[in-house]
């Protein structure tokens, strides 16, 4: 008899998690979202497979209530997959960089303890505006320190990166360097960074919604140096700018790329989450399943 024809293979559908950001945008006014567990437990009940944590959103990082969490996680059937963190390498002040690789280390075991594979990490910014609002009026585009290049800055951003490498490999938390103003605003200086580096314990965050203009041929760049994907929906209009991005296109390089990772919402819009989180876990659950 001739042999039985092999079982067709399916392509595994996308894990997709969501940011705490998603509910709490960064909003100091009030304790509503800020409740990591509150998070986790609407995620859970909204049926999202993992969280990623925003980290500045945590108000006790000590060891019990890192365990509180990711004992929750574990009981609500979550994964805790992301960790999203922020950090300034770019300036001229060696001291100010020496405790952001301090600061970054610490982070680092935080995601350790809490048993989340990938840390966001950024370059940070010049610091030349005057605020994020003032950033965002300028498409993300800022002056450098007077007397200072992007050159001058490579240096200083690649340098703290070669020093956090050993941590980073340590403990078995592998960074991803956002497409997130500064030195990454563009694909090529995220790749710049990330290639002189050469460790697979640096690589890339892509946020689909951090390149404010022609952003797929862009997203195309970073697809295969991409740990873990940020995915950006706009409900409501956003807080500072609405992209109407294609996903069905997205899922699609992303694919093309040979990314099989975590896909992770934020969903940066004005309407109420508990009506956009789920909306955007439908889109993104329609072109990634």
């Amino acid at each position: 008899m001739p042999d039985a024809p092999a079982p067709a293979v399916r392509a595994r559908p996308y894990s997709i998690g969501v940011s705490t950001y998603s509910f709490w945008h960064f909003d100091e006014t009030t304790d509503k979202w800020r409740s990591i567990e509150k998070c986790l437990e609407t995620a859970a009940d909204m049926g999202f497979d993992g969280v990623e944590i925003l980290q500045v959103q945590m108000l006790d990082t000590s060891p019990a209530v890192l365990n509180k969490i990711k004992r929750r996680a574990f009981t609500l059937g979550l994964d805790l997959m992301g960790f999203s963190t922020h950090q300034t390498f770019l300036s001229p002040d060696a001291d100010k960089r020496a405790d952001n690789v301090l600061k970054t280390t610490q982070l680092l075991e935080e995601a350790y303890q809490l048993g989340i594979p990938t840390m966001r990490v950024n370059t940070g910014r010049w610091g030349t505006s005057k605020n994020f609002d003032e950033l965002m009026a300028h498409r993300g585009i800022e002056p450098r320190v007077e007397g200072y290049t992007d050159e001058d800055g490579f240096k200083w951003v690649i340098d703290c990166f070669e020093r956090l490498i050993p941590e980073a490999e340590k403990r078995g938390v592998a960074m991803g360097l956002e497409n997130h103003w500064g030195l990454g605003i563009s694909p090529e200086g995220v790749l710049r960074i990330v290639n002189a580096i050469k460790s697979p314990w640096l690589k890339v965050t892509l946020d689909t919604g951090n390149f404010l203009e022609d952003p797929y041929d862009r997203l195309k760049m970073l697809a295969p140096e991409t740990v873990l994907m940020q995915a950006k929906t706009y409900y409501g209009g956003g807080l500072w700018y609405t992209l109407d991005l294609d996903y069905a296109r997205i899922a699609t390089i992303m694919r093309e790329a040979g990314y099989r990772g975590w896909i992770s919402l934020e969903m940066e819009g004005k309407e109420d989450p508990l009506t956009a989180v789920p909306k955007s876990l439908e889109l993104l659950r329609k072109h990634f399943s």
